[in-house]
């Protein structure tokens, strides 16, 4: 504790987790730390999730607004939602006991832009913030945070939550020190000025969070390790996903539309995601560098092989394997990594002037391009969309990638109508499966929904949307975007009553 947190009256605020949870109220809203499995507080909302039991078992009401940067972990989301002590959650969220509490109606849930986040709590849209809980690796003498291995909306919940409890994480590296660049220099409306970022490198702000002191109600000590998977070696479907793009991108710079350095990367989470940034690598690329969310361990191999240059993220997202190779030469990565708030690495503005290439997963498109990302057959969430949609709309190329088949082949990924929309046709650039890429670039509706079929669906459907779509043309009223109404989400309802989309 005295090497970590070095703010006498913040010492003085020393307690157990146990304590700190008393704190915290039913019906307030609380603002956590955490981003992708890194970052959140590891032992209050344990402690929290017991003091909730104990009160329902006398037959109290206790339920939470919870607010966070993005997923947590099953000692966050997952304690909480088992003891229904949520009422409230957003902006996304990957724990298997929230998202079936969600989709039975138990839980109330706002999917929405992880960039938008921070901006609608400033502007009041989301309401008062009662308590932040943030997870920091220390605390300086004057009081300032280091922040953990996640930044996330942290410097907004410290400026406008009431009251602040901070856990100080001992087992995350002190060598996280310097890897940060918090910037203090936006504004609400009309009084924004222009962000002056240029480069996916630039430090524009400083390493540390501020918090006023007077608003700290608690300090606790814990010493947990970040809760995150191992990832998969890339199996031959996402090796072909892959190739197709790193193929594409090779074509892009024949063309003369893409420099040998390409243009800063931004890579969803994932094993296919993994996999194209190993393409990259065996491609032989140099030079690069990525404007993205969250370092995985395929960006770390390519930063330690030199074929990313500097990585600009909110979050590391690494497997135990890939946090042992950071520890061990952090000093190496803190000079190539900047972790910054998810307002800056999600920025709409600073994506599109950067040029970002964005490549995100999906559960499935359609044949005219639109892109569901979030639900299954259109009625159950999955995570959510996370931060692909400021990605997709604002980058110099949107990319969504997906094996072709779901459930052993019993689910199409290309469908005639997606049973969902997070990604509009207008938005999507290239789809990539298996079988092949998409280039959607200036097709028309009609146009799109041929390279699609041809390109993408894997061939046990191919002849099924085919046929889809020509009845269509024949049949449908308008001939802009053809479409069967009555049969357009058929093969979703076949699923559910059969177990598989085909007839």
């Amino acid at each position: 504790m005295e090497k970590r947190i070095h703010h006498p009256y913040l010492v003085s605020k020393v307690m157990s987790a146990e304590q700190a949870a008393t704190q915290i109220r039913p019906g307030m809203t609380v603002a956590m730390s955490g981003f992708t499995g890194a970052g959140y507080p590891k032992a209050v909302p344990l402690a929290l999730a017991v003091q909730i039991e104990a009160a329902h078992a006398l037959g109290e009401k206790f339920a939470l607004r919870t607010l966070t940067g993005a997923s947590t972990a099953p000692e966050l989301d997952g304690a909480l939602a088992k003891v229904r002590g949520i009422e409230f959650r957003l902006p996304y969220q990957s724990d298997p006991e929230l998202r079936a509490r969600i989709n039975r109606g138990e839980i109330e849930y706002m999917d929405m832009h992880l960039g938008q986040v921070a901006q609608y709590t400033w502007f009041g849209f989301l309401g008062r913030l009662d308590v932040a809980i943030i997870e920091v690796a220390g605390i300086l003498p004057d009081g300032r945070l280091i922040p953990s291995t996640s930044v996330g909306n942290n410097k907004t919940w410290l400026d406008l939550a009431d009251k602040v409890i901070i856990e100080v994480n001992s087992v995350q590296p002190a060598g996280l020190d310097g890897m940060h660049d918090v910037y203090y220099g936006t504004a609400l409306p009309p009084d924004r000025e222009p962000i002056p970022l240029v480069r996916p490198g630039d430090r524009i702000g400083e390493p540390y969070l501020r918090v006023d002191p007077a608003k700290v109600i608690a300090v606790v000590e814990t010493q947990g390790p970040d809760r995150l998977s191992r990832f998969s070696p890339p199996d031959e479907t996402s090796i072909r996903i892959a190739n197709h793009l790193v193929e594409f991108f090779r074509h892009e710079i024949a063309m003369g539309r893409l420099a040998q350095q390409l243009l800063p990367l931004q890579s969803g989470v994932g094993n296919i995601a993994n996999a194209v940034l190993s393409g990259l690598r065996d491609g032989r690329f140099q030079g690069l560098t990525a404007f993205t969310e969250v370092i995985q361990d395929g960006m770390l191999d390519l930063i330690r092989t030199g074929t990313i240059l500097t990585a600009s993220a909110t979050a590391l997202s690494l497997s135990p394997e890939g946090v042992e190779e950071f520890g061990r030469n952090i000093e190496f990565y803190r000079s190539r990594i900047v972790l910054r708030p998810q307002e800056i690495s999600n920025h709409a503005e600073l994506v599109r002037r950067l040029g970002c290439i964005a490549i995100n997963g999906m559960v499935e498109a359609d044949i005219y391009g639109n892109v569901n990302s979030t639900h299954v057959a259109g009625t159950s969430i999955i995570n959510g969309i996370g931060g692909s949609g400021d990605f997709a709309r604002n980058g110099f190329l949107s990319c969504f990638v997906t094996p072709s088949t779901a459930k052993n082949g019993a689910i199409s990924c290309i469908v005639p109508m997606v049973s969902h929309v997070d990604h509009t046709e207008h938005d999507v650039a290239v789809v990539v499966t298996e079988h092949g890429l998409a280039d959607l670039r200036g097709l028309s509706p009609k146009q799109r929904a041929r390279v699609v079929i041809d390109n993408c669906a894997h061939p046990d459907y191919r002849p099924l949307l085919h046929d889809y779509f020509e009845r269509a043309l024949r049949n449908s009223p308008g001939k802009h975007t053809p479409h069967l109404l009555g049969e357009a989400l058929s093969w979703h309802e076949r699923f559910i009553e059969t177990g598989r989309m085909r007839p």
